[in-house]
């Protein structure tokens, strides 16, 4: 059985947190570069439903690796004590995702707002 670790946790809280968003940035990245068509843009649309589980599974991931940084002494996470400096990073990298991800997942909110 594979031990979920920290950066397991992150990887795949961001890979769901860029499926969430799909449907709302990723046609504007292609239309922006000029390689968005309307094709592109009704092909990612039909991610939309799939959002909200999405959503959730990035928030689920994002907990998960929150009780492994803070929560879960250090030795019981690796097998081994881990220096403080590795824990500090990573502590770092969590907050960096974790802020870019929930910016990504409010974006639907806040996108009418542009306009």
């Amino acid at each position: 059985m594979a031990v979920i670790t920290v950066t397991r946790a992150l990887l795949a809280g961001l890979l769901a947190g860029v499926g969430a968003s799909a449907c709302c940035y990723i046609p504007a990245v292609l239309i922006a570069l000029g390689r968005g068509s309307s094709a592109w843009v009704l092909a990612l649309s039909k991610v939309s439903p799939y959002r909200p589980a999405l959503a959730g599974l990035t928030l689920l991931c994002l907990g998960l690796a929150l009780t492994r940084l803070y929560l879960v002494p250090p030795c019981v996470v690796n097998g081994s004590a881990v220096q403080r400096r590795a824990l500090v990073r990573q502590r770092q990298w969590f907050w960096w995702t974790t802020t870019l991800l929930l910016v990504l997942l409010a974006a639907p909110w806040f996108a009418p707002l542009l306009r």
